[in-house]
């Protein structure tokens, strides 16, 4: 293996760290087990990652390019500290130490953005070069649409700014993958190091076909109404209980014409909340039907709930980053409706995606809402060059691109249409 301060990492053995397991993390390590055996540079990949994951894992596993590492409960825990900062610590210092028993040449943090403070401190990881997926800078938000920042966001951006700039200075800090397309650009007119952050494109997983007991879900959805649903984990940062008062705000004759299904596990703290919201909604909207799953859903039941529906809800609360859902109804060719700030607006106005909206207040909500009601949900959808995004952020792309930053191959690029 090969490296210097500024140049590429040139690494046939390498690790990547995990220590989370609720989300995505499952779907993006099955696509770099999948993508390890096309690889001639790569001779061996370590997975470090919690029990349950692995267990997950195992079954994708083929051959003895790949290697999991389970964490002991006790590194899972540290490494999950409630304080941001301290958990940081701990990530940092677990990977160095897997990176010392396992021989591994460079190492991959999945979510980079909990290592910004000890990178920003300049510790490094026993001369291993080390990069990342930086999930949510925010330092550029006001370039990208409509973005009046609170105090706190302010703060937090400058927090950030301060820590990217440092980070980038690390020797030990070789890659910094953005699945937002415009941080790049604003790294290297602001920061030094610039050459260290590239684009990846967020992997769109294929939509799974949907077996009959799959179509229940919208099965009983009358068809003379028009679909908008909300779906994955419910926590009021999706926006959920903000969907439940818009839905009281619109005009009884919309509510007539619409049907809403809400559906995927729903985070205990709301659960009270969302069970009085649903209440008064039942009292004072009978004209509505609104279809209520507490649980997470298979993928085929996801599949059928998207492509069932005319419109897919993503009400994020000020959401920084991108979801997965913009990418499963891109695919699904039905038009999303979100907040208006963020790369999440940003993608959506970009790629004729759908509407964006201050999806923080229930007025701008419910008008959005009546808007596509009243237009027709296909007047805010631009059908080619949802297409073409999509089909740009495969799951090869992105394995080709991590596995490419530490190996040091040429990362072969979608082609552009």
């Amino acid at each position: 293996m090969t490296c210097s301060a500024d140049s590429a990492v040139q690494a046939t053995r390498v690790l990547v760290f995990e220590p989370e397991g609720n989300g995505h993390q499952q779907e993006w390590l099955e696509h770099l087990i999948a993508h390890a055996a096309d690889r001639p540079g790569l001779e061996q990949l370590w997975i470090v990652a919690p029990a349950g994951l692995c267990q997950a894992l195992r079954p994708h596993r083929a051959g003895d390019r790949v290697r999991l590492l389970l964490m002991t409960a006790g590194e899972e825990r540290r490494c999950q500290h409630a304080n941001i900062a301290i958990g940081g610590l701990w990530r940092w210092w677990t990977m160095r130490r897997y990176l010392r028993r396992t021989g591994a040449e460079a190492g991959h943090f999945l979510q980079l953005d909990h290592l910004s403070l000890p990178l920003a401190l300049g510790l490094r990881l026993g001369g291993r070069p080390v990069g990342g997926i930086l999930f949510r800078p925010s330092v550029h938000y006001g370039d990208l649409g409509p973005y009046r920042p609170s105090w706190r966001e302010r703060v937090r951006d400058a927090r950030k700014g301060v820590l990217y700039r440092l980070m980038l200075r690390n020797p030990a800090l070789h890659s910094v993958l953005s699945l937002d397309p415009h941080f790049p650009r604003y790294v290297e007119a602001h920061y030094s190091h610039a050459h260290k952050v590239r684009r990846l494109r967020d992997p769109a997983h294929p939509l799974h076909p949907s077996a009959a007991e799959d179509q229940a879900i919208t099965a009983d959805v009358p068809p003379t109404r028009m679909l908008f649903s909300l779906f994955g984990y419910l926590t009021e940062r999706k926006g959920v209980l903000v969907l439940l008062e818009a839905l009281r705000l619109l005009p009884p004759l919309r509510r007539a014409r619409l049907a809403v299904i809400v559906a995927g596990r729903t985070d205990p703290a709301l659960r009270d909340a969302m069970t009085h919201l649903r209440a008064r909604v039942a009292r004072d909207c009978p004209e509505l039907w609104l279809h209520y799953a507490d649980r997470r859903l298979s993928d085929g039941e996801l599949t059928d709930l998207v492509t069932g529906s005319d419109v897919v809800l993503a009400p994020y609360q000020r959401f920084v980053g991108s979801s997965g859902v913009l990418l499963w109804a891109a695919q699904a060719g039905r038009p999303l409706l979100t907040q208006e700030i963020g790369l999440m607006g940003r993608l959506v106005r970009d790629h004729g995606l759908g509407l964006t909206a201050d999806t923080s207040d229930p007025v701008a909500l419910a008008a959005a809402m009546d808007t596509m009601i009243a237009r027709g949900p296909a007047s805010f959808f631009d059908p080619v060059a949802a297409r073409i995004f999509a089909d740009q952020c495969t799951p090869d792309s992105f394995a080709d691109t991590v596995i490419g930053s530490m190996t040091g191959e040429a990362v072969r690029e979608p082609v552009a249409v």
